[in-house]
């Protein structure tokens, strides 16, 4: 920060109470110093507001300003601040102070919506309060400043109080101008495990089919901040409408009675059951979680997706009993193309997918058995042991979500893990870069570059995984003769 920006912060400092005990960064309070110091009136807005009411961390700082963006630009670079022109079309531009970024943006009036998603035109507002009324949710509709105090038009601080989220004005016009909206409400009610407003509870459900108009990736990267909660499950219960028009193919699960005494809830709720339990295993291992920790994506999006084509794979014995033959590799290829089509990273795809294809795979806690499964989930870019956790995570999340006389094997599921950790120090093979011997070492020995290596390798490998030989490279040569 250099001695113009520094100075700024000074003062503007002094003065400055804090929120809720939150106080903002010297870089925004800077910022707000130099737009005021040029007679453009600016608060701090959004989701700094909200956190700091909430008493949660507070990172981002948004500043909303009278000024236009030129002004506003002009103000900033005056106090030693340097200026990205970042979303000028929108009235925006971001201040960089120090390392700090601080998104600054003129008062303004959205026009109509006539894609569902962006507004038709930009007009500068004269208030911050018409501002703030063109805004999603009331709890980010407050506007804060060190000297004015809260602005709370809408009583957002009565919904943080209420923990509740409220679409600002009438609901059903919100979602109209803007469908990500619908997903956007949901991903904070699970990220601050707050309740829905009845009147927009309602409006998500009639307004739902709005979300065909909204770019799949941006409702892919939604629905990842959803999962990221570990409140997935929450959100498939409360919200079906809404999550089945984000994944149209979860809506044959809804109601689909299984037919099996191993199930005593249907394949939509199993399914959400599933998912909830599989977050609460996954942010049980993370080490020193807080409030920030996000649970395992792969296996966040396999527990949502793990069984979305067994209504397909469906069939009815003359006793009555229902099957779902080869579901798991239906369900793989279909979480493919539904993550593919929501732009998911193709490293996310990968690892769901496999976990997903073995998740209903009979393992027992045998060595044999978990070295050839650890070998399924090896390769090229895996991380072969998070993935093998993840896979016992979906098998208990999984048994947990079905019917009580199932709940046995999670004492086995838990003695599989426990077999892993020892299997893995003890250094055992499940694949040729995990077996103490390498295509080199067979050369050396004496044999011929070409296909005989790699059979010998894989014929040391199945004989030292079926434990008939240590996974010791001098035993490993003898046992191939060489």
């Amino acid at each position: 920060m250099d001695a113009k920006l520094e100075q700024a912060a000074g003062a503007a400092s002094v003065p400055a109470p804090a929120l809720n005990g939150t106080r903002p960064s010297a870089g925004a309070l800077a910022a707000l110093a130099a737009l005021e110091g040029a007679g453009l009136e600016a608060w701090i807005v959004g989701g700094w507001v909200r956190d700091a009411l909430l008493g949660a961390p507070s990172h981002d700082v948004d500043i909303c300003c009278a000024g236009s963006w030129q002004e506003n630009e002009a103000a900033l670079e005056a106090a030693g601040i340097r200026v990205v022109e970042s979303g000028v079309r929108f009235g925006g531009i971001t201040a960089i102070a120090g390392s700090e970024r601080i998104e600054v943006t003129s008062y303004r009036l959205d026009g109509f919506y006539t894609d569902g998603r962006h507004p038709e035109s930009v007009q500068r507002a004269r208030t911050v309060e018409e501002d703030l009324a063109r805004r999603d949710f009331t709890v980010n509709a407050m506007a804060w400043h060190p000297e004015r105090g809260l602005l709370d038009c809408f009583d957002g601080a009565g919904d943080l109080a209420r923990r509740q989220i409220r679409a600002v004005g009438e609901p059903r016009r919100r979602f109209e101008e803007d469908a990500l909206r619908m997903l956007r409400a949901v991903r904070f009610a699970c990220r601050l495990d707050f309740s829905m407003d009845p009147a927009t509870a309602e409006a998500l459900a009639a307004c739902a089919p709005l979300l065909d108009a909204v770019a799949r990736e941006r409702v892919g990267w939604e629905l990842d901040g959803i999962l990221a909660t570990g409140r997935g499950g929450d959100a498939l219960l409360r919200y079906p409408e809404l999550m089945c028009a984000a994944i149209p193919e979860l809506a044959a699960c809804r109601g689909f009675d299984q037919h099996s005494r191993y199930h005593a809830f249907d394949v939509y709720e199993h399914t959400a059951r599933v998912l909830t339990v599989a977050g609460e295993l996954s942010l049980s291992r993370v080490d020193g979680a807080g409030p920030d920790t996000a649970p395992s994506p792969s296996l966040m999006w396999a527990a949502l997706l793990h069984d979305v084509e067994k209504p397909a794979c469906f069939t009815l014995d003359e006793r009555g009993n229902g099957h779902f033959y080869g579901h798991p590799e239906r369900s793989a290829e279909a979480a493919r193309a539904i993550m593919g089509r929501l732009a998911c990273p193709g490293a996310l795809v990968r690892d769901a997918c496999l976990l997903i294809r073995y998740h209903d795979r009979p393992l027992e806690a045998e060595r044999t058995d978990l070295l050839r499964m650890m070998g399924l989930l090896s390769g090229s870019g895996l991380d072969t042991i998070r993935l093998m956790n993840e896979l016992l995570d979906l098998k208990r999340a999984d048994t947990l979500g079905k019917a009580p006389s199932c709940f046995y094997y999670v004492e086995d599921i838990e003695r599989m893990r426990e077999m892993v950790r020892e299997l893995v120090a003890n250094r055992e093979p499940y694949s040729l870069s995990t077996l103490d011997l390498s295509g080199r070492d067979l050369i050396e020995a004496g044999v011929k570059p070409g296909r005989q290596v790699g059979a010998l390798l894989s014929r040391a490998l199945d004989a030292a995984i079926d434990g008939v030989v240590p996974n010791v490279r001098a035993e490993l040569l003898a046992y191939l003769g060489l």
